[in-house]
């Protein structure tokens, strides 16, 4: 059975990247452009650029300019509570009432007043390398032990347009609770890390 034609225009890209004709941040073609190019439909196209999207070769959101990626810094996570060494910012900031599920992560009634922040950390090129999202009651104090709890998550829009990636890319989901020393929950947080950016390294 012959390979699907967008599967073979993707590899193609590949080769020509991988031959220096597209470097990393130039942008490509247009749908339009290659298509006529290669003697295509633009949506055959389209699909060749989502799919090399989904693999991190190219960069750039659904419906605009394509670049051929960096290469993304592979990082490991050892310590879910280690402050983060490069720059951040704060995309989110207010408050929200506790769903059920940080209810029962902070031990307290669903409902409750909750501060929220969502802070993006960026890795030493300046590009999005994770994304944390706090909740706390009251003032935000130091705190003595927490857990972590690893999963896997698809990401949503608002979090995949601030990762530079597709809606539903897989990530890592690491779930901290924050514990002052009698072992009650102060803080509770999501961290979201990039399955082609991280490995998580269990600690003995």
């Amino acid at each position: 059975m012959p390979e699907a034609r967008h599967r073979v225009i993707a590899a193609g890209i590949r080769r020509r990247i991988a031959a220096g004709e597209w470097r990393p941040g130039e942008a490509l073609p247009s749908r339009v452009e290659l298509a006529a190019e290669l003697g295509v439909h633009p949506q055959t196209v389209r699909l060749a650029y989502v799919l090399l999207r989904r693999a991190g070769v190219l960069g750039g959101e659904e419906r605009k300019a394509v670049y051929v990626a960096h290469p993304p810094a592979v990082r490991t996570l050892t310590d879910a509570d280690a402050p983060w060494p490069f720059a951040c910012e704060t995309t989110d900031a207010g408050s929200c009432a506790a769903t059920e599920e940080l209810a029962a992560r902070l031990a307290i009634p669903q409902g409750t007043r909750l501060r929220h922040e969502t802070v993006e950390c960026l890795d030493p090129g300046g590009r999005s390398a994770m994304l944390v999202s706090s909740w706390w009651r009251g003032r935000r104090g130091p705190h003595a032990s927490f857990a972590a709890e690893l999963g896997c998550v698809e990401l949503t829009e608002g979090q995949a347009h601030a990762l530079g990636l597709l809606v539903d890319a897989p990530a890592f989901r690491v779930v901290r609770t924050r514990f002052d020393h009698d072992g009650r929950p102060l803080e509770t947080a999501d961290l979201l890390l990039p399955m082609d950016r991280w490995l998580v390294r269990l600690a003995p």
